[in-house]
């Protein structure tokens, strides 16, 4: 089967996920955004299940809905402990699905527990295609070898962590308590007084008001819309940037493919990140006429394919393409130095913007605003060095 036909079960092990996101990046809530794209480059995600103990995910569990997920209730306390009943689910699943469901090649499973090796073996064992999915800081070393590709959450294009990462910890694929993965609620101030309250004798401390009772939240609320500006399908469609958008899912068909990338290929690929995109949106008759306006902007190349109207796509060859954005990012970091302290990442997209109206890193193939940046940086245009008094990567121009 084709490459770009690849059927994709997605299994989280949602628990691993995101308190290593938390812990090593500082990424909370979990953003899938990124875990779906990369699938929807590989192929058609037909399968999307997340275990866990959702009482303690409940923001969580309302982006997963948002994302078509389906959310696999599994209470951690009925009686006793059940430290391991999310990964004897997923594991059985996943194995069910591999004898059921004939036409799935591809299981993704994401997680970093070395627990789950030999399942990996098993469903390669069965002639299924194994992508891996965990946060680089808490993946155990024996599980990116038991699969056919690993993918480390904080590579992949549009994650932005909020910290350093953490530095790889050695572990035997334990998972952390799902009590760990909501913080501690905070003491309750104290409120005694050392004379006299409320008739309360002198140096007696006024007794703690009792917390005011929460109705308790329904378990099927998953609204996303106060009904004030209410959002449809299409809102803003207009107003995306269709060149990042094609230029992004291009770069990351290239990385992985095997041959050239044809126009069809990558308009699958584009609707699978973004199934209401329509070419028409944006003035274009046909996504062949998109792709020609494309080239004339310089963003991508075509050539004649095996196929008529179908031919491949590349990105141009020009190392002078991109040579104006990382000017401008030098300029706006010197600029700022001279100003005040040296700048700090974040923010720094929206000074570059005053400069570059419409800049998008995108328009250039870097997944995110910091991959962009770690470009400049390994060209030896700027220095980034990351400050835990700032809390942030700081830029300097090189010395």
């Amino acid at each position: 089967m084709a490459h770009e036909d690849e059927r994709i079960a997605l299994l989280l092990d949602y628990e691993n996920l995101a308190i290593g996101a938390r812990d090593g990046l500082g990424v909370v809530p979990f953003d899938f955004g990124p875990v779906a794209d990369a699938l929807a480059e590989r192929g058609r995600v037909v399968v999307r299940r997340a275990y866990a103990d959702w009482s303690a995910f409940d923001e969580d569990r309302r982006l997963m809905a948002r994302a078509q997920v389906e959310l696999i209730e599994i209470p951690q306390r009925i009686g006793g402990s059940r430290k391991n009943a999310a990964d004897i689910k997923l594991a059985v699943d996943a194995i069910e699905l591999a004898y059921e469901r004939e036409f799935v090649t591809t299981f993704a499973i994401a997680t970093g527990d070395s627990d789950f090796t030999p399942l990996m073996h098993k469903l390669r064992e069965l002639d299924k295609r194994v992508i891996g999915i965990g946060v680089q800081s808490s993946t155990s070393a024996l599980l990116p070898p038991a699969c056919d590709e690993f993918l480390f959450y904080d590579r992949l294009p549009g994650v932005e962590p909020s910290q350093a990462p953490a530095p790889a910890r050695r572990r035997r694929g334990g998972r952390v308590p799902a009590a760990a993965a909501a913080p501690a609620p905070a003491a309750a101030p104290a409120t005694g007084t050392t004379g006299p309250v409320g008739g309360s004798p002198s140096g007696t401390a006024a007794p703690t008001p009792a917390p005011e009772r929460v109705p308790p939240q329904d378990p099927f609320d998953v609204s996303f819309s106060d009904g004030s500006a209410e959002e449809t399908a299409t809102t803003g469609a207009e107003e995306r940037d269709v060149a990042a958008l094609v230029v992004s899912t291009l770069t990351g068909l290239m990385r992985h493919a095997d041959g050239p990338v044809l126009a069809s290929r990558l308009k699958r690929a584009v609707l699978r990140k973004d199934p209401t995109f329509d070419e028409a949106d944006h003035g274009f008759r046909g996504f062949g006429e998109l792709l020609r306006h494309l080239e004339g902007q310089g963003a991508v190349t075509l050539t004649a394919g095996t196929a008529q109207g179908d031919p491949e796509i590349g990105i141009p060859d020009d190392p002078d393409a991109d040579k104006d954005a990382f000017a401008q990012l030098v300029d706006v970091v010197r600029a700022l130095s001279t100003q005040s302290a040296p700048p700090q990442l974040s923010g720094l997209k929206d000074q570059l913007r005053k400069r570059v109206p419409g800049f998008s890193e995108k328009r250039y193939g870097f997944g995110s605003f910091l991959s962009f940046a770690k470009a400049a940086r390994a060209r030896e245009l700027i220095d980034m060095q990351w400050s835990d008094e700032a809390g942030d990567y700081v830029l300097t121009l090189p010395s």
